[in-house]
């Protein structure tokens, strides 16, 4: 190891403290405690712009007439801070609160930013909900559901793409403000009439009656057999979190952050982790109109190419898009290597032979690797909690726990669970008590359903690694254990980089299955024009060989039933948020897919699928 280069990255937490509970139990803290923290997010935001008020805190490219996305718009901090107090003193006037907060459909945007800066001034909650709940959906139910929960008093859409779900939706009572556009039959406030409101002093009596256990938003959970829960985000959880988050990232506060950004708002990645890391840092944030998507991607590049972020995050199949743009286009290594401290990636795992293919773009490019920092977290967690240790990180790998937090460590019939207590961990979930009260454990550690085990039992210093959920992992008809996330990375390790994602079978069943996601890579390997129907795709004998190739050499490599896959199919239709198969941060919903695919799992067990791959011994 010791002849690799890394940029370098200081590492805020490297030892940790364990000692022993009742029952097997163990506990996990750092060695450090906690610094003091603002009471309110805001109050960060108000000393940017008294110090630094002409600082971009946030830019967009301008959308043209023609549809196309032009130069950047930039918002600095002392206008940002003039608006958000009289968007603040709009929602004063309204009177609204925490039983009538502000909905927010729309995408990340310059407004959503000014309308959530508002809302923290004056008290009242906001929810930023999922696009799609919206845009994608037939039914509305999840969007339907959001409403229901929170009753909101005003709910905020960016253009006339939201009209539809808003006429199906949203009460008559509830005040509609939009940046452009109407709904027929309906009034709307134009945003820019809220941005117009004259504040008072009444905003400044409004953020003094705010303080550490005020809720400053709700964030539902992605949901997969259940539908979203509402996690109540305090100020405290906030901020206690960007200050855990500083003291494990020093990097943060090293050098004027600058972030590139695409993650969405309505997730606790983009909307607490980043957006909350530029408010507190004084950094300026980018909006990223790309996604890692075939369709948007390239946007992703573009800004990358014109754009030095200092630290760069992103989800798995954003990073492996990225590594595979990096081989041949310099302006993209230029820009990208030339300033970047450290690259995060989180939402699922980050397969070894990506992480491999950007190592080798970034030596080639500036001679030194780039650290890939991760950890693990949740929306009840603000998210940030466990944070690794030193720049020798491999697929799988958490670290140790942030300052302030203790991990719980508990034995679950062979598998350890992580539990989570500290000021960073949500109060529960809005209007649920059930649901809440089933997530803390007698001591008031939130349940994570999480598995972890030690990166290296020799040195706890090291800290753990990723061994799958609790909730995914399952029982063969011989009761034999399945440990779905590590098979899953081995799957997709072995299919790089074909496999988008792997979703196991065989719930009571003899065998393990795997049916796969693929990647657009496919295409290339088919031979058949770029037009072609992905089932057409899937179906050509270059691709099943390629695949057959993956299954025999994962069953050669396996130890049993519990890790060897007996049969494969490739999936030609892709995961969907709307039936919560996927997450807005690109994650696999095991149980959704399993659940709302029932009929494909029975098909595969049955071998009344059409080519289902099963290893081939002879080979």
């Amino acid at each position: 190891m010791s002849e690799i280069k890394f940029r370098p990255l200081k590492f805020g937490v490297t030892r940790v403290k364990l000692s022993d509970g009742p029952s097997g139990t163990h506990y996990l803290e750092a060695d450090q405690a906690l610094q003091a923290f603002p009471d309110r997010l805001t109050d960060r935001l108000q000393h940017w712009a008294h110090t630094v008020p002409e600082r971009s805190f946030m830019a967009r490219r301008v959308k043209q007439a023609d549809g196309t996305l032009g130069d950047w718009k930039h918002i600095n901090y002392q206008q940002a801070w003039t608006t958000a107090r009289n968007i603040a003193q709009g929602l004063i006037n309204r009177g609204l609160s925490t039983e009538r907060p502000v909905v927010i459909l729309s995408e990340n945007s310059l407004e959503h930013a000014l309308l959530s800066l508002g809302c923290m001034l004056a008290g009242v909650p906001f929810v930023p909900t999922s696009p799609p709940y919206s845009l994608v959906s037939v039914d509305y139910d999840k969007l339907k559901h959001v409403l229901r929960t929170v009753t909101p008093g005003m709910v905020f859409a960016s253009d006339t793409r939201y009209a539809k779900a808003i006429a199906a939706t949203v009460a008559p009572e509830t005040e509609v403000v939009m940046v452009e556009g109407s709904v027929e039959g309906r009034t709307v406030t134009a945003f820019d009439a809220l941005c117009a409101t004259t504040a008072t002093p009444a905003v400044d009596a409004a953020i003094a009656a705010t303080g550490p256990d005020t809720i400053v938003k709700f964030l539902f959970t992605s949901g997969s057999t259940k539908l979203p829960k509402a996690v109540i985000n305090t100020q405290r959880l906030w901020c206690a979190n960007q200050q855990q988050m500083a003291q494990s990232m020093p990097v943060l506060a090293e050098k004027q952050l600058v972030l590139v950004d695409w993650l969405p708002w309505n997730h606790t990645f983009g909307g607490n982790h980043n957006f909350g890391m530029v408010v507190f840092h004084g950094g300026t944030l980018y909006i990223d109109d790309g996604k890692p998507t075939p369709a948007l991607m390239q946007e992703t590049l573009r800004n990358l190419r014109e754009i030095a972020p200092t630290v760069y995050f992103n989800v798995p199949t954003g990073f492996e898009a990225i590594a595979n743009a990096m081989k041949t286009d310099d302006a993209l290594r230029k820009t990208l290597l030339s300033r970047v401290q450290m690259f995060f990636y989180a939402g699922a795992a980050l397969a070894q032979p990506v992480w491999d293919s950007l190592y080798e773009s970034q030596e080639r490019e500036v001679g030194e690797r780039i650290v890939m920092g991760t950890g693990l977290g949740m929306t009840e967690s603000g998210p940030f909690g466990i944070f690794v240790t030193n720049p020798y990180v491999q697929a799988g790998d958490l670290g140790v726990p942030t300052p302030g937090l203790t991990l719980k460590l508990v034995d679950m019939q062979g598998k350890t669970e992580v539990r989570y207590k500290g000021p960073n961990i949500t109060p529960g979930y809005w209007r649920n008590a059930e649901e809440t009260a089933d997530a803390f454990d007698e001591e008031g550690f939130f349940k994570t359903g999480d598995a972890v085990k030690w990166i290296d039992e020799t040195d706890v210093h090291l800290g753990l690694k990723f061994d799958g959920r609790i909730a995914e992992d399952f029982k063969l008809a011989t009761g034999t254990f399945v440990s779905v996330g590590p098979l899953r990375a081995k799957i997709i390790a072995a299919g790089a980089p074909y496999i988008q994602d792997v979703v196991l079978t065989g719930i009571n069943l003899k065998e393990v299955g795997a049916m796969v996601f693929p990647t657009p890579a496919v295409r290339s390997l088919s031979g058949l024009p770029a037009d072609a129907p992905l089932a057409d795709v899937l179906a050509s004998a270059p691709v099943l060989q390629k695949f057959q190739e993956v299954v025999n050499q994962l069953a050669k490599n396996a130890t049993g039933s519990a890790n060897r896959i007996a049969r494969m199919c490739l999936l030609s239709e892709p995961p969907t948020i709307d039936k919560g198969e996927i997450t807005d941060k690109g994650s696999i919903n095991q149980r959704s897919v399993l659940s709302h695919r029932a009929d494909t799992v029975a098909a595969l067990h049955a071998h009344t699928l059409q080519h289902i791959l099963t290893p081939q011994t002879n080979v």
